[in-house]
């Protein structure tokens, strides 16, 4: 074999190399990019950066004016494991947009304009850990199975949003939940709300929260509806809800205690009713049980009384001695 053509292999492999080495250190327009690292902060971005390096594990978005993420441009990003997106202007639906980055580790989408969030949203991020959602004032919805496949995370913060109730099977099922973010929302402290009062109180989420008295946002967890329990803190919302929910009756409590009373007493009466009936049905076919007997034997005396007399006529009959001149008659 010539020389060129042992040269051709090399070339060739020499021009890939020099390909791929070219993609890695492509960088996105007004970002600035370091090892698997890619930095857009603050670039005033209105749309998704184009030509990140496909091996990229972190990805900074923040302080942006991005209203939208390609769940395609982001399912090329295989291995990224850290997302920052918050200060941009992401809003209503972000159902499925995460379903081709399940390392990610870490997401921030706080101060945005998040509207709800659905099993959809991040039931792909199996090993989601940090999850930032906080200061998005239009959210007011978290389905009660939006976390249920994110058994891995270990902190999230809902603080600042529009929420104003969160059901307490949302996190109550997160085996490694150690932070939960509630503070500054408009929270609606009804009966409804007192189980999940419950479960903060005796939660390791709950004494965490307790411990970190040096967090500002610690202590800000406070009722905003009704308005006898406004900026009421959580321990004493729990004692007053105790009291309201478990000791007082509301209209719908007598209406229905009048519908059990009135179910009892009806039951009561018709049970009453079916007893006597059967007394008397009971009683009736004692005496016609006795009458038939009563009969059948005075049937039976009377029975005896004629063959007394026939048994009587007979003996007399039999003791009568005809007299000889009986005999002699002529026949």
């Amino acid at each position: 074999m010539s020389s060129s053509g042992r040269s051709w292999p090399l070339s060739l492999m020499f021009l890939l190399g020099m390909g791929m080495a070219s993609k890695r250190t492509n960088c996105p327009s007004r970002c600035s990019c370091q090892y698997l690292e890619v930095n857009c902060t603050g670039q005033q971005l209105q749309e998704f950066p184009a030509a990140i390096p496909l091996d990229t594990r972190q990805l900074i978005l923040a302080a942006n004016n991005v209203s939208y993420l390609p769940a395609v441009e982001l399912s090329f990003l295989a291995d990224l494991v850290y997302l920052d997106c918050r200060k941009n202007l992401l809003g209503d639906d972000l159902d499925f947009t995460f379903i081709g980055v399940a390392k990610l580790v870490y997401l921030d989408l706080s101060f945005n304009n998040l509207t709800q969030v659905t099993f959809s949203t991040f039931s792909h991020l199996l090993s989601l850990v940090v999850l930032k959602i906080s200061d998005n004032p239009n959210l007011v919805a978290i389905e009660k199975d939006a976390f249920a496949n994110n058994t891995w995370l270990r902190h999230l913060d809902v603080s600042r949003t529009g929420l104003t109730f969160l059901d307490t099977s949302t996190v109550r099922d997160l085996p490694n939940l150690r932070f939960l973010g509630l503070s500054d929302n408009l929270w609606h402290c009804n009966c409804s709300f007192l189980d999940f009062i419950n479960w903060m109180t005796e939660s390791n989420v709950s004494h965490l929260l307790v411990l970190h008295k040096t967090d500002q946002h610690a202590e800000n967890i406070t009722c905003y509806t009704p308005e006898g329990l406004r900026a009421l803190k959580m321990p004493a919302v729990e004692a007053q809800l105790h009291f309201n929910c478990l000791t007082q009756l509301y209209k719908q409590d007598y209406i229905f205690l009048c519908l059990i009373g009135f179910c009892i007493f009806f039951a009561g009466t018709v049970a009453a009713w079916l007893a006597g009936i059967c007394a008397v049905i009971y009683e009736a076919f004692i005496l016609l049980l006795y009458h038939e007997t009563m009969e059948e034997q005075g049937h039976r005396d009377r029975l005896e009384e004629h063959l007394a007399v026939a048994r009587e006529l007979t003996k007399a009959f039999l003791a009568r001695k005809p007299s000889r001149a009986y005999w002699d008659q002529p026949r």
